[in-house]
């Protein structure tokens, strides 16, 4: 027996396995992950109002910002080990984690509601479904194939929160709360068993260990990496700066405006639902039919700039709008500022070098995750330091004389946010459209000799690889349909 042969032959085997878990794999896998989860939270839109402000009656919207804001802030200390330990182990195990970890608190939301917002918040730890399901695409899909993968699996987000809201508030008024949460909770054990049963891992074989140890770099765990980079290139930092003031009030909105909607506008639940759906719809026809067209007319920084003024005179609406039909007017707007956020990333893109879309598209990405924890809770605390409180859980048919006194700007945060757009717009002016971002992975490797230098070199490809791969689009569209 030749050993050379017998080890060729094996190679040839694992190949072969490694191929056809590759072919098994696919991005229907993940886009029904996605939809099932997300189908599930839509649900509960209108449950999850209820339930806030019986738990919090008092400053209602400061405990839902806090609440919300270390579900993200944990989330963005935890992404990049878990999308470390998913390279190395695989796929399939963490995704498990993730959809589990994420669905945990809706059953609690009728068994403890003080134990639902617990959980809310630790979930953070393991609440980065996106970033495993990015990486599992770009595990089984060519590199020219993956803008049409991760918009298709974008798509499916913004799909789930059209229909499920509506869906969630139709049973609520129709049957109960109770039966909204045990549908979800219905919803979330299928996509968790779809997961175990029916998806497979997408990482081959021979780039996953045998062996469970912990075979990584405090570097590729550190969260704050990628936002020590940012000061390396001024277009890098202007980016960046633009990113953070406009995906801040972002996701503070994001977190408060369907309580917003209910109780200081009065909104019924069925026209949030609809009010969701509207700008879900728009949202993906902006994203879709628009944003092409503009990139290729008017380029990626006017495209960007145009998205930064949709975004500003939205804020600026709702942060003075006091009626109904202002909200439904600047929700056509919202719809139109999703392009911005896919322009930076086609602006990142096209600045980075090949061997740099990692750690820039990272870069990014760390920004946004910095945002998803400290906006959440600095609208929550703009709320409560302008007495913004709630009076009333029942909506009303119409809005009683004098039951409540009309203030001159309704919602402050959404003012705030539109100044800090304000500002975003005016870093974004400087931004040059065209330029090649400097050499920003490493600084000390210049400082070593060759041999360290090539060492050092090979790790940041290797870091950067992955985090271009898992994270392309994650940066910027996840959360604009809403």
């Amino acid at each position: 027996m030749n050993p050379g042969k017998s080890a060729t032959e094996a190679g040839d085997i694992m190949l072969v396995r490694s191929s056809h878990g590759r072919g098994r794999a696919r991005v229907t896998h993940a886009v029904v992950v996605i939809f099932l989860e997300f189908f599930a939270w839509g649900l509960l839109t209108t449950p999850m109002l209820t339930v806030l402000h019986e738990t919090f009656p008092e400053h209602t919207f400061l405990m839902n910002g806090l609440v919300h804001g270390v579900k993200g802030f944990l989330s963005f200390l935890s992404a990049p080990l878990i999308g470390a330990l998913s390279d190395i182990w695989g796929r399939k195990s963490f995704l498990l984690m993730t959809v589990f970890f994420t669905c945990a608190p809706i059953p609690f939301m009728r068994i403890s509601p003080w134990w639902y917002f617990a959980l809310i918040s630790v979930s953070g730890i393991f609440a980065v479904t996106f970033s495993v399901i990015f990486a599992y695409v770009a595990d089984i899909t060519e590199e020219h194939e993956r803008s049409t993968a991760y918009g298709l699996v974008s798509a499916t987000f913004a799909a789930s929160l059209v229909t499920s809201p509506a869906i969630g508030a139709y049973l609520s008024a129709q049957y109960s709360d109770s039966l909204v949460v045990l549908v979800a909770t219905v919803i979330a054990v299928a996509d968790i068993a779809f997961v175990f049963f029916v998806v497979p891992e997408s990482l081959p074989d021979k780039m996953r260990l045998t062996s469970w140890g912990f075979p990584i770099s405090w570097e590729q765990a550190d969260p704050f990496a990628s936002l020590r980079r940012v000061g390396k290139d001024t277009t890098v930092l202007l980016i960046c700066v633009t990113v953070f003031l406009s995906y801040l009030p972002e996701a503070g909105q994001y977190s408060s405006f369907f309580l917003y909607l209910r109780q200081v506008i009065e909104f019924s639940p069925a026209a949030i639902a609809a009010f969701i759906a509207m700008v879900g719809i728009l949202s993906i026809v902006a994203q879709t039919l628009f944003l092409s067209v503009l990139m290729r007319t008017i380029g990626n920084k006017n495209t960007v700039l145009l998205g930064l003024g949709f975004q500003l005179f939205q804020l600026a609406w709702y942060g003075f709008g006091s009626e109904p039909w202002m909200m439904w007017a600047a929700g056509t707007v919202a719809a139109m500022s999703s392009i911005t956020f896919p322009a930076v990333s086609a602006l990142v893109s096209h600045s980075a070098s090949p061997d740099q879309q990692g750690v820039a598209q990272g870069m990014i990405t760390g920004i946004r995750g910095l945002c998803n924890g400290l906006g959440p809770a600095l609208y929550g605390f703009i709320f409560f330091l302008f007495n913004v409180e709630l009076n009333d859980m029942k909506p009303t048919t119409g809005r009683e004389t004098g039951s409540t006194e009309k203030s001159l700007i309704p919602g402050p945060p959404f003012l705030f946010g539109a100044c800090a757009v304000l500002f975003a717009l005016l870093v974004a002016i400087f931004i040059p459209e065209h330029h090649r971002l400097a050499d920003i992975k490493t600084c000390s490797a210049h400082k070593s000799s060759s041999a360290t230098s090539a060492a050092h070199a090979q790790n940041a490809n290797s870091l950067a690889t992955p985090t271009s791969d898992a994270e392309d689009i994650e940066p910027l569209l996840q959360d604009s349909s809403m």
